[in-house]
């Protein structure tokens, strides 16, 4: 049997849902089953084997829509400068070098070309541009070898992709995908498909899925209909890694599913089964789809990661030091953490916040930091492997205003921080018992910035100069013993036996 996942897209920056696919692979790993992500978005500037490989998965795990269909193996980019020059039309050029590129100019022909290495000092080729007589004519990617090239006309005096030709290793046509504005049409051999979503289709079609397999989807959007419509006779499921619908939409007769997830709760009916990952959100969705669709799915509680084993400091922590870890997106609120810290920092001098992450709200924090000349306090530290890094803290502080799970909170009980969080659904419920190992605070959506700010900066404050830090973080390490991955590996095992069984 082979536990399929599908999702779109991954990057280096990968939101929660990549890092859950993530844990998830180490837990069905440990289970004993074969084990496939597919990833459908298109990936063009980085070769998607650096990214998955980045945040954990091994090769042989990974399935690209697009490569699927040639015989190259998902790998990191190794091709080489001479493996390139090897192919140029002529042997005639001359180049200029820059940090991360060769130029070389083909003067006969009025051709140059751009090749962009992968390293600054090896000379690895990640992609090169063909440019003739000022136009951008052709791009070609590589791996170990030319996966796919890009052919370009000159439209309202921009280069316009047309088409995208995939190639098998000896360079043989394997998929020729043609581009008309916002219609793609696919070539596989003699067969043409018109839109990508009847690609995606036939491309699960492809997959052969049986009746012991298992498909579990994280990301429906332009993926949920193929899936119901092409997974044969195999298990189908959908794992939840956020707020599933909208508070502010829900009447007696009528309610509003987050658009990640409609797709599938519109056709609960057809799947096999669902993982909610706290217990809270299991209850709720199990009173919802009764309610409103009259359904009484399978609905499992099974976290979306877990820890090897609870870290805990070699000597003491650092003094009033808080941490918070996330993408630096505006629903994170970190603002609101940088407000706060700086008023708190007034009544707790000594108090400093390092925060671990990237996004595009970096520079303007950066900016944010430096007006308010916080700059010796608060600061950020970019994406960095945090396993070993909770433990030097004091506390855990996060502004968001929802989570699904939230994996930095289950991170930081499991270093034992003491925590800081709004009451919101679903992880800080989850992983914050209110003055046992930090505070809840109270949420109000009509309460202004300011007002939150104000309870951020009152929690900082009372948890540096009231309770035992210590017997907060004993508590911490208590409700992180829950999630040791041997018990949440139980959990997966004991499903995938149920739905085998039947």
């Amino acid at each position: 049997m082979t536990v399929y996942n599908i999702n779109r897209g991954i990057g280096w920056a990968s939101s929660g849902v990549e890092y859950a696919q993530a844990y998830r692979a180490n837990l069905l790993r440990q289970v004993g089953v074969d084990i496939k992500f597919i990833f459908t978005d298109m990936f063009r500037m980085e070769n998607i084997e650096h990214f998955t490989r980045n945040i954990g998965f091994n090769d042989d795990e990974i399935i690209w829509l697009y490569s699927y269909f040639t015989d190259f193996k998902i790998a990191p980019t190794t091709y080489t400068i001479k493996e390139l020059e090897s192919t140029f039309p002529s042997d005639k050029w001359r180049t200029k070098a820059e940090e991360k590129m060769i130029r070389y100019y083909f003067d006969e022909l009025g051709v140059y070309a751009n090749a962009y290495l992968r390293f600054k000092d090896r000379d690895i080729v990640q992609r090169v541009e063909y440019v003739s007589r000022g136009k951008l004519i052709r791009k070609d990617y590589f791996t170990y070898g030319r996966l796919f090239s890009e052919y370009y006309s000159p439209v309202n005096n921009e280069a316009h992709v047309y088409m995208r030709r995939f190639y098998n290793e000896d360079g043989t046509e394997a998929l020729v995908e043609i581009i008309d504005n916002d219609t793609d049409v696919y070539k596989i051999g003699n067969r043409t498909i018109f839109s990508k979503p009847r690609f995606i289709a036939y491309f699960i079609s492809c997959l052969n899925l049986k009746e012991d397999d298992i498909l579990i989807i994280d990301r429906a959007t332009e993926i949920g209909q193929a899936v119901l419509r092409e997974h044969g006779k195999a298990k189908i499921g959908s794992v939840i890694h956020a707020e599933h619908y909208s508070e502010n939409n829900v009447t007696d007769h009528t309610i509003l599913w987050n658009n990640y997830y409609e797709y599938e709760f519109s056709h609960a009916d057809q799947l096999d089964f669902f993982v909610a990952s706290t217990d809270a959100q299991a209850v709720i969705f199990r009173q919802q789809m009764e309610k409103y669709k009259n359904l009484h799915p399978k609905v499992v509680t099974i976290p979306v990661g877990s820890l090897n084993e609870l870290k805990k400091p070699a000597g003491e922590r650092r003094k009033h030091a808080m941490i918070t870890a996330s993408r630096l997106a505006s629903e994170k609120h970190i603002d609101w953490l940088i407000r706060a810290a700086v008023e708190a920092h007034k009544t707790v001098p000594d108090i400093s916040l390092d925060i671990y992450g990237s996004g595009g709200e970096e520079a303007k924090l950066k900016a944010m930091i430096e007006l308010m000349k916080a700059g010796e306090y608060i600061h950020l530290k970019g994406h960095q492997k945090l396993d070993e890094i909770y433990k030097d803290y004091e506390a855990y502080v996060a502004a968001s205003t929802s989570e699904g799970f939230g994996l930095t909170l289950l991170e930081a009980v499991g270093s034992g921080l003491p925590m800081i969080g709004f009451d919101v659904h679903y992880g800080n419920q989850t992983f914050i018992a209110p003055d046992e190992n930090g505070y809840l605070i109270p949420y109000d959506k009509s309460s202004s910035t300011d007002e939150k700010i104000a309870l951020l900066t009152k929690a900082m404050v009372r948890l540096f100069t009231e309770p035992d830090l210590k017997q907060f973080s004993q508590k911490s390490y208590e409700i992180a013993g829950e999630y040791l991955t041997d018990k949440v590996v139980d959990r997966w095992r004991r499903l995938i036996t149920e739905l085998m069984e039947g």
